[in-house]
């Protein structure tokens, strides 16, 4: 009877806490990744001693959710909650009218709101346990207020489990020193979810970036500013392309090829030219983005997608090699089209006018298309927030101004005369 509560013998990796030294344990994954279950598990193993009547490490613990009510539904009373995880002879009892749980050794865990981070400004704790924190409103608020409180014991600690989100509470946890990070996709826990589950967000969201954020676990950058953001990329998402009427792939080449060079941004983008150009409709079927290929390599890469999509050209920018980058092109198919583009401004004031189609809701994309995304919310109108150059927004900027905004620009409205 004791194996289904020895947590160590089946936990996954994630689940566990690092060794070392830490303040703060984040526990960041997709959603059913067992992330409740792996801070129900350590409130346990802060708050139990050797016999039930034994003292443990902790005495007095806080455990903080969005509410009063998810705390408790969620933390203590959750299929994965403290109450489900304790066996008998050690369950605590929940004492409703005072919201917190009190153990047969006398160890406390108070219940409190995020919503209330003034609640937290009275009482002191040696641990505590942070849920969905990515979400709280307050929650920058609600976590001073619970560092202030966490100066019990020798070395007070927190567990924090949640899904990422790019808030800047978060944010800045995972960069303090005394942080230590575990993490998990959804898919890891499998073996205790509903496979209809699994097949139904896998399908409905894989290869986007919501996907990235609530299935893989992966904390999503949104810079400040930025010209696009993910809800504007996720409302325009479609998961069939529709007809169009032109296909280019835009390349921007690398500066280099050497192991760990710029990537050479591969886009292939296509159009609906029904009516005038400001009716126009255009649909980013592929990244096929290479990094660290050879000019032959990139290419090749250029022209094989061009095969695949039928596209009638290829949308080169040449400011990096001028007539050497058509000429690399040239070696591996002496007859391809190609439209070669030179970039008079920079990257973001290219970048601006593509940005505002995507406002007026005339580009979408299909799915696959994760690692472009990621770079299009770290640009912003000040320039690249990211690592490294914006090789694939350069590339998708190329394609959609060759494809809309030139035919916009040289199209003008025919002049009726009087007669």
């Amino acid at each position: 009877m004791a194996l289904p509560f020895l947590f160590e013998f089946w936990a996954m990796e994630h689940q566990l806490p690092p060794s070392g030294d830490w303040r703060s344990w984040v526990v960041m994954g997709g959603r059913g990744a067992g992330k409740t279950r792996a801070g129900a598990e350590w409130v346990r193993a802060q708050v139990e001693g050797a016999c039930p009547s034994d003292p443990g490490q902790c005495k007095q613990m806080a455990l903080i959710g969005e509410t009063v009510d998810q705390t408790r539904d969620v933390m203590v009373f959750g299929e994965s909650g403290i109450l489900a995880c304790s066996p008998p002879d050690r369950r605590p009892e929940w004492q409703a009218t005072r919201k917190r749980l009190l153990w047969p050794n006398g160890a406390i865990a108070q219940v409190f709101s995020a919503h209330d981070p003034e609640a937290l400004r009275g009482p002191q704790f040696d641990g505590a346990w942070v849920d969905e924190l990515a979400k709280w409103k307050r929650g920058a608020e609600a976590w001073d207020m619970l560092q202030f409180a966490l100066r019990l014991g020798e070395q007070p600690q927190v567990c924090v489990t949640t899904t990422p989100r790019s808030v800047g509470v978060l944010k800045g946890i995972l960069l303090a020193p005394s942080t230590v990070a575990t993490h998990a996709p959804t898919e890891a826990n499998k073996a205790n979810l509903a496979s209809s589950f699994l097949e139904e967000v896998e399908r409905r969201y894989a290869g986007t970036r919501l996907g990235r954020q609530e299935l893989e676990g992966v904390l999503l950058e949104d810079s400040e500013g930025a010209l696009w953001s993910s809800a504007l990329l996720e409302a325009h998402r479609v998961d069939i392309s529709p007809e169009v009427d032109r296909v280019v792939v835009a390349v921007d080449p690398p500066a280099g090829s050497k192991p760990g060079a710029d990537e050479c941004g591969i886009v292939v983008v296509g159009v609906q030219s029904n009516g005038v150009p400001q009716d126009w409709r255009a649909v980013v079927l592929e990244d096929a983005t290479v990094q660290g290929a050879t000019p032959n390599g990139w290419a090749s890469a250029a022209i094989a997608a061009m095969e695949r999509w039928d596209a009638e050209r290829l949308v080169v920018e040449v400011n990096q090699g001028g007539d050497m980058v058509s000429s690399v092109i040239r070696q591996v198919d002496p007859i391809v089209p190609i439209t070669a583009v030179h970039a008079s401004r920079g990257k973001a004031a290219r970048a601006e006018p593509v940005a505002a189609l995507y406002e007026q809701g005339r580009v979408s994309h299909l799915r696959g298309l994760a690692e472009l995304e990621d770079q299009m919310c770290l640009m912003t109108s000040r320039g690249f927030d990211g690592k490294g150059s914006p090789d694939r927004v350069d590339a998708l900027v190329w394609a959609l101004y060759d494809l809309m905004i030139k035919p916009s620009q040289n199209w003008r409205k025919p002049q009726i005369r009087a007669l």
